[in-house]
């Protein structure tokens, strides 16, 4: 019997919680952890994804049916470094400071595996429509997902969100949330309040 789709509503939600890519699937680790020193940094690694996934569901969805099987892996790869050089030279004209920030980790978008993931596991299967309804959900997830953990280290790191001062002059910065342990702490924080939320919501 044939699998029912859900709902284009429902394809575009699951990536913001039920199948989150960083909270419930961790994929993507790598990034989250190393660019989420603040809100502004999350964001924009967000944006770049949300572009890079979308463009490449779109075109990998659209000719799925002629790629050979044996060569599929070197094909999303081809196709998702293509958007990656465009938003990589993209930001580094227009945004450079935003670009020098966030260093290896626009490059190596080509290999996260949140994006080659969904070009595997969805696109590939699926028409042009659903594919990037999925592609935006997903990337919807992840970037909501950096922003907030960026926003929450440099709040607590700095007493800033998006270099606004909302801390009072008293506030004494927790230095270690902009370091990388403070990434790991945050993050974990994370997840245990999603997967306790989700044992909450099962009961």
């Amino acid at each position: 019997m044939a699998k029912k789709k859900i709902s284009l509503l429902k394809e575009f939600t699951k990536g913001l919680w039920d199948e989150n890519p960083v909270l419930v699937m961790l994929l993507g680790l790598c990034p989250t952890l190393a660019v989420t020193s603040s809100a502004i940094n999350g964001l924009a690694m967000g944006l770049a994804v949300l572009f890079t996934l979308t463009a490449s569901s779109t075109i990998i969805s659209s000719v799925r049916k002629i790629i050979p099987k044996e060569v599929r892996i070197p094909t999303f790869i081809i196709v998702i470094a293509t958007f990656v050089t465009i938003t990589d030279k993209s930001m580094a004209a227009f945004q450079p400071i935003l670009h020098k920030s966030l260093g290896a980790f626009i490059p190596l978008i080509v290999v996260n595996c949140v994006i080659l993931g969904r070009q595997e596991a969805f696109a590939s299967k699926n028409n042009v429509g659903r594919s990037i309804v999925d592609a935006l959900g997903m990337s919807v997830g992840f970037t909501i997902t950096l922003t907030v953990l960026g926003a929450i280290r440099e709040l607590l790191g700095a007493g800033t969100i998006f270099s606004l001062q909302l801390m009072p002059d008293s506030f004494v910065p927790w230095m270690v949330m902009i370091l990388p342990p403070g990434a790991f702490i945050t993050l974990g924080l994370m997840i245990g309040a999603t997967n306790w939320i989700n044992a909450r919501r099962e009961r």
